[in-house]
C-alpha cells in the first residue's frame, strides 16, 4: 500500500461518510484511493460537457456540482438540471462502464473539489481486478433506482410533495450520506432550477416554496435554500 498524497488523505473522512465507498472492498477502496487526484472548480467553471470522451470517475467532497442538458440555441437556450450533487457523491461511472460519451454537462455550482480517477488508469486496475466491476455497478444500479422512482412520482404526485421530496433527497445526498453523516442544510439551487427538476412553472415553485416558508419548513435566499426543520420536510413529503 503506497501511502496517499496529503490533499488525499483529509479527504478520507468525507469519502468514508458515503454509503457506496464505506461498504466497498478494502482493496477497491485503497485501489480508487491510489489512484485518486484533487481537482478543484471555481463558481461556473465546466468539469465537462455533453459528448465529450470519457475522463474517469468523480467523488464531490465540497461544494456542489450541477448536472444539466440543453435545449435550443443562442438566446433562447435552456439549461435542463438533471441534480446537484454534493459531498460524498460520485458520478461518472456510466462513461466507465461503455465507454461512451458524456451524457450531459458538468459545471461547478460554486468552489467545489473534487477527487478525480482517470478513465484509462481505473480500466486498467479493474482489469487486473475484474471481481470490482459489480462494485462498481452498483453505484450505478442506485441511481437507476432513483431515477425509476423520479419518473413515478412526475407522473403520480403533486407539485408540492414532488418538490419536498426532491429538497429532501438533495439534503440527503440522493441516499448517498450514511444515517451518521450530517444532512445538508443549505441547497445550492435557484428556483428556477427546482422548476425545472420537478417539470413545474417556476411561479408554482415559488409559491410552493412560499407556503412552506410560512409553516417554517425552510427559508429561500438568493441562490440557495436553508431546510429549518427536517422532520416538517418529511412530513410535506406523505
Amino acid at each position: 500500500m503506497k501511502a496517499l498524497m496529503p490533499d488525499v488523505s483529509s479527504h478520507l473522512p468525507m469519502l468514508r461518510s458515503g454509503r457506496w465507498f464505506a461498504q466497498l472492498p478494502p482493496d477497491f477502496a485503497q485501489g480508487l484511493l491510489d489512484m485518486a487526484r484533487v481537482r478543484h472548480l471555481q463558481a461556473g467553471e465546466k468539469l465537462f460537457l455533453r459528448d465529450a470522451a470519457p475522463c474517469g470517475l468523480y467523488a464531490v467532497v465540497r461544494g456542489t456540482i450541477r448536472i444539466s442538458g440543453h435545449s435550443g440555441e443562442g438566446d433562447g437556450a435552456r439549461e435542463a438540471v438533471l441534480v446537484l450533487l454534493s459531498p460524498p457523491q460520485w458520478f461518472g461511472e456510466i462513461s466507465v462502464f461503455d465507454g461512451s460519451a458524456r451524457t450531459h454537462d458538468a459545471h461547478a455550482a460554486e468552489p467545489c473539489t473534487l477527487l478525480h480517477i482517470p478513465h484509462e488508469e481505473l480500466l486498467a486496475w479493474l482489469t487486473q481486478h475484474p471481481a470490482h466491476w459489480r462494485d462498481l455497478a452498483v453505484l450505478m444500479a442506485d441511481k437507476l433506482r432513483l431515477a425509476f422512482v423520479s419518473m413515478e412520482e412526475q407522473t403520480v404526485l403533486p407539485a408540492p410533495q414532488r418538490l419536498a421530496r426532491r429538497l429532501l433527497t438533495m439534503a440527503l445526498s440522493y441516499g448517498q450520506a450514511t444515517e451518521s453523516d450530517r444532512t445538508l442544510r443549505v441547497l445550492v439551487v435557484t428556483q428556477e432550477q427546482l422548476a425545472l427538476m420537478i417539470g413545474v412553472s417556476r411561479q408554482t415553485t415559488n409559491q410552493i416554496l412560499r407556503d412552506f416558508k410560512a409553516r417554517g419548513v425552510l427559508h429561500v435566499q438568493r441562490g440557495c435554500i436553508e431546510l429549518l426543520d427536517l422532520q416538517a420536510l418529511r412530513a410535506e413529503c406523505e
